[in-house]
């Protein structure tokens, strides 16, 4: 306790150091300088890739990385009338890593249906109880589902070791095998899971994957079967929980899947049906046989053509065998009136594949044009970064009309562009969408602004992208694109989905849009089947369009900061223009001047760091370079003779953020 007479002199002393202080030090929004980050933070996941030598300053692999694989086997059989799956699988288990593995973790997505679980803004149709475990093995060894997990040797390195497998978080997303003898670095071993989960419907789901299914006659299941949880050279295992919004973060590996349904039923999914002969009609298999041969759509089962030995070969029940090879999850939909229709698509440098499209009846006019949307999607995707590398490609009607998975879209023609293009992003570029779902969503996003233009017959135009970020700059609900995807909350949208297209279009301001695009080709041949993180994106952009560009990185990725840029003054001295260019916001950005001169009087001298845009029109840029002292203001002088200017503008392309164009542009223009 403080005594009474030094607490009255502590009150004194605050008392005079108040008085002496009548004004605050500040004394505008604007501060007179600003300090420039010149490069990106490093955290302790990179850093520790660096260490290992499994990624670098290239951006490339590098010489020690390594991934996680696993293979599946599934055997799954639906029941329509308890809309519920029962399945068996194995999981072979590839550890490529240097590490042995005390633990396996396993993601139990179904678990979000669970009264008790943890979500974000998702909201299932109905609750469940979710992915229920009746059996696990490793190694041929059972784990106790209803014992403690005793934390001992095998696990954390001290104590006493295990004598049994135990699990925990068994109820929710995320549940952790307590192993009793690690899988040794560089072992392969053999998971065993027996499971079953209620698919959920009714009107009241909110959000992707929240219904998945039409009353008890279309089922559509996704993220539905127990999955090993990624484990990187970054920091281990991934242990994000699915709260619905955030999506995918899988290792590659092979599916073999048998999915047993009532006779009658279509069934699509991932992967490539092997056994055609068992499970379809003589005339269906006739008609698919012809697919290839042109861009029309031809009906494999119609709307008549329903029940056992009409729609399917006959049966009560029948297994659809798949199979498919380097791909990160398996999703499949089912329904006893499937339509199913098929055309082709023509991929460069590999020919024609099947595009199949299975739908509901009474929804056919959503599929009218939806051949013909998910081919121009594939056929340009593959000339914009790289051909699509699998052999089909499936659209799945049901509840979530808007969802990827490899070899398979839930869409209809309306999300059929944007759903393909992820064919590319986080199919082929397994990236950690829990954590940074611009690398996923964001890029998908800048894609489908080409292949919007492309199949309009307009060139691409980025122009006002970049500019536009300003509008949003500091709206405290924006998570930084590096925070957290999972925990970025109602900014969520924006940070994954909207801001990306804005930065690539400041950096096609800077180096070029088509410079932009030629890196991103690149970097998605280098890095596919692989996982890519943040830092190598961005420093494989770096070497490949010849620029440290950490400065730019930092404030589109790390920050909110806006550059705000302004013209405050222009004067003419003998020829000479000097205009006196300020930048409010933190983001720097290079400086460029439209300057449109009169039609007429003396000839204009040459500049060298001008272009001409036209006789009377000139495009002046400095390099953002000149902000690095930390100054706000820059005199940026050009002497181009005695012609004289009658317009100048800052940023004439609209690509850096800004919320209040009007002061760009001098004269300034009366209203």
């Amino acid at each position: 306790m403080i005594k009474r007479l030094t607490f009255l002199a502590f009150l004194a002393t605050i008392t005079v150091a108040s008085a002496q202080q009548t004004t605050p030090i500040r004394k505008s929004l604007e501060t007179t300088k600003r300090s420039i980050r010149l490069d990106v933070p490093m955290t302790n996941s990179i850093k520790k890739a660096f260490a290992a030598g499994t990624r670098d300053f290239s951006g490339k692999p590098g010489p020690n990385y390594w991934q996680m694989e696993a293979d599946y086997t599934i055997n799954a059989s639906l029941d329509p009338s308890t809309s519920t799956i029962t399945g068996s699988e194995k999981i072979r288990v590839h550890n490529n890593s240097k590490d042995d593995l005390r633990i396996l973790v396993l993601r139990l997505d179904h678990n979000i249906f669970r009264p008790e679980a943890q979500r974000g803004s998702s909201v299932p149709a109905e609750a469940t109880e979710g992915m229920v475990l009746t059996s696990v093995k490793v190694g041929g060894q059972e784990a106790d589902l209803k014992a403690a997990p005793a934390f001992g040797r095998g696990n954390n390195g001290g104590g006493t070791a295990p004598t049994k497998i135990t699990i925990s978080g068994l109820t929710q997303t995320i549940a952790t095998v307590n192993l009793i003898e690690p899988i040794k670095a560089g072992a392969t071993a053999e998971v065993e899971i027996a499971w079953h989960t209620k698919l959920p419907g009714g009107p009241n789901g909110r959000g992707h994957r929240m219904t998945q299914r039409f009353d008890n006659k279309l089922f559509q299941p996704t993220q539905w079967y127990p999955r090993l949880a990624k484990y990187d050279d970054l920091r281990g295992w991934e242990t994000s929980p699915y709260l619905g919004p955030s999506e995918f973060y899988n290792n590659f590996g092979k599916f073999d899947v048998y999915l047993t349904v009532p006779g009658g039923w279509i069934v699509s999914g991932t992967g490539v049906l092997q056994n055609p002969k068992e499970v379809l009609t003589e005339t269906a298999r006739q008609r698919l046989s012809t697919i290839l041969n042109s861009d029309e759509d031809v009906i494999i089962v119609g709307e008549n053509e329903k029940g056992p030995g009409k729609s399917t070969a006959p049966g009560d029940k029948l297994t659809w065998h798949f199979l498919a090879d380097k791909v990160n999850d398996f999703a499949w939909a089912t329904a006893e009136n499937f339509i199913w229709k098929a055309t082709r698509a023509t991929i460069p440098g590999k020919g024609p594949i099947p595009l199949h499209m299975v739908y509901a009846p009474e929804r056919a006019r959503s599929f009218e044009n939806a051949g013909k949307v998910a081919r121009h999607a594939l056929e340009y995707y593959s000339n914009l970064w790289a051909p699509y590398p699998f052999p089909q490609f499936t659209m799945q009607d049901g509840p979530s009309a808007g969802m990827e998975y490899p070899m398979v879209i839930n869409s209809n023609q309306g999300a059929a562009d944007h759903e393909t293009a992820h064919q590319w992003w986080p199919m082929m570029l397994g990236t950690n969408e829990t954590r940074y779902g611009w690398m996923d969503e964001g890029f998908n996003q800048f894609m489908n602004i080409y292949s919007g233009a492309d199949s309009r017959g307009r060139p691409v135009n980025l122009d006002g992208r970049g500019q536009s970020y300003g509008l949003n700059s500091g709206n405290e609900s924006e998570a930084p694109m590096m925070w957290s995807a999972n925990d970025a909350g109602i900014g969520y949208s924006f940070q994954t989905y909207g801001k990306a297209p804005l930065m690539l279009s400041m950096l096609g301001g800077i180096v070029g849009d088509e410079a932009v695009v030629n890196a991103m080709k690149k970097y998605t041949t280098t890095w596919a089947f692989k996982h890519p993180s943040p830092w190598d994106y961005m420093f494989f952009m770096n070497n490949e369009l010849g620029q440290d560009l950490e400065w730019f990185w930092y404030y589109w990725l790390f920050t909110t900061e806006s550059v705000e840029g302004s013209i405050k003054d222009v004067k003419t001295v003998k020829g000479k223009t000097t205009v006196t260019v300020n930048q409010a916001g933190q983001m720097p950005s290079p400086i460029v001047l439209k300057v449109e001169f009169e039609a007429t009087g003396p000839a204009l001298k040459k500049v060298t760091n001008a272009k001409m845009i036209d006789a009377t029109t000139a495009e002046v840029t400095w390099p953002v370079s000149v902000w690095f002292n930390g100054n706000r203001t820059y005199n940026a002088v050009m002497d181009f003779g005695e012609r004289k200017i009658k317009k100048i503008t800052f940023d004439p392309h609209n690509r850096f953020p800004d919320s209040n164009t009007a002061d760009n542009v001098w004269p300034v223009e009366k209203k």
